[in-house]
């Protein structure tokens, strides 16, 4: 892709990223999931059969028919940015966008075949400039990474649920791929806010679309700062009772909240794979096909652990006490078995060998033979307790 072809110049320098494969910014959750269903096989042909019983072609006839199509003649400062955001991204094939009526702000990533974004006229009016900038590299994002196919899934199953809640069994099935395909969706959001930020490279710009997408246009009357603290006061405040309201509040969400977002964006803006990114350091799409699933579900459980041992929630803070406390007497009682069943008879000699060394100091059988072997034990049982 050309300069020519990306429209008018950015109103400043941004890096742009040639060949970057999504897995830069994917969030571990998100990714782990994408590169086990690219993987799978027969997984393209499925859907592509799934494809004729989803409204994709009339969903695309109805955004034509009574939305506007963004363009070098429509919405030119949205055709420039939609451009700008492919070129940092080296996404060769820019997706069709559409601004449509509504007052409520959002926007969207859809489609089965070749995806579409389409952003309301709340969202256009609410955010300046840069704001919408990060918007747009927000739902480029999703296209690089391919999230539009099972995200109209998603909006397909949502809509199946409703027809079928008649039927007791068709419904909890349907739901409970809803409730799993929502849990993904919102780790994709994640995602997608890191390509929004590699795009418009403004952490601060980001920040006041979030605030403004939670609390309207008074930016005057906002603070990024005390916005990111009602993140950690959701994150730590309450008790138990408090958790289980906090997870049935975000059960039936696409997105996670706002204040969640922001400061999961800002971590990752101060983290060293940022910054290897915008160093130029980052993997590669022509790398894609080398992945390997085992290590992306890894990494994901890795994340998962290290949410549970840092977070301030409280049942999360209870998970892992428990699993810290269960780590310890397993590791424990590891030891104490292999101390007591792993030697057989050199236990017999331990003992003897203690008893000599106690009555006597010495003891050719108790301390050269079983009995070293059975010390040699004990501190690998040490060992693993202290690794817990």
């Amino acid at each position: 892709m050309t300069e020519n072809d990306q429209g008018s110049a950015p109103s400043r320098q941004r890096k742009r990223f040639p060949g970057i494969s999504s897995r830069a910014y994917e969030h571990p959750a998100d990714r782990s999931a994408l590169v086990a269903l690219r993987k799978l096989s027969g997984f393209d042909t499925v859907f592509k059969a799934l494809s004729g019983l989803l409204p994709e072609r009339s969903l695309r006839l109805l955004f034509l028919s009574d939305s506007v199509r963004v363009s070098d003649a429509q919405f030119t400062h949205l055709n420039d940015m939609l451009r700008d955001a492919c070129h940092i991204l080296d996404l060769e094939k820019v997706p069709p966008m559409y601004v449509t009526q509504d007052p409520k702000p959002n926007a969207m990533c859809i489609g089965l075949d070749e995806p579409i974004i389409v952003v309301t006229t709340g969202l256009v009016e609410l955010l300046d400039e840069e704001e919408m900038r990060a918007v747009v590299g927000h739902e480029v994002g999703h296209a690089l990474s391919g999230h539009s196919v099972y995200r109209t899934v998603l909006l397909f199953l949502t809509g199946l649920a409703l027809k079928v809640a008649w039927i007791p069994l068709g419904n909890v099935a349907i739901t409970a791929i809803v409730t799993a395909l929502r849990e993904w969706f919102r780790k994709s959001e994640l995602s997608a806010d890191r390509a929004g930020l590699l795009v418009g490279q403004d952490v601060r710009a980001s920040m006041r679309g979030l605030m403004k997408i939670a609390g309207g246009n008074h930016l005057h009357e906002m603070n990024v700062d005390a916005f990111l603290a009602q993140a950690e006061e959701y994150e730590k405040a309450g008790d138990l009772r408090d958790s289980v309201l906090k997870i049935l509040n975000v059960l039936p969400r696409t997105h996670p909240f706002t204040t969640v977002r922001a400061a999961e964006l800002k971590k990752w803006a101060e983290s060293r794979d940022f910054q290897r990114i915008m160093d130029g350091h980052y993997p590669k799409r022509t790398e894609d096909k080398d992945t390997s699933v085992t290590d992306a579900f890894r990494e994901s459980a890795g994340h998962y652990a290290e949410t549970v041992r840092t977070s301030k929630d409280p049942l999360l803070k209870l998970v892992g006490d428990i699993a810290g406390g269960a780590g310890d007497l397993a590791g424990d009682l590891g030891g104490r078995l292999r101390n007591r069943f792993g030697g057989g008879q050199g236990d017999k000699s331990a003992q003897g060998g203690k008893a000599a060394e106690g009555e006597r100091g010495t003891s050719t059988d108790g301390t050269d033979g079983d009995g070293g072997d059975t010390g040699s034990t004990g501190s690998t049982g040490s060992t693993g307790s202290t690794e817990k």
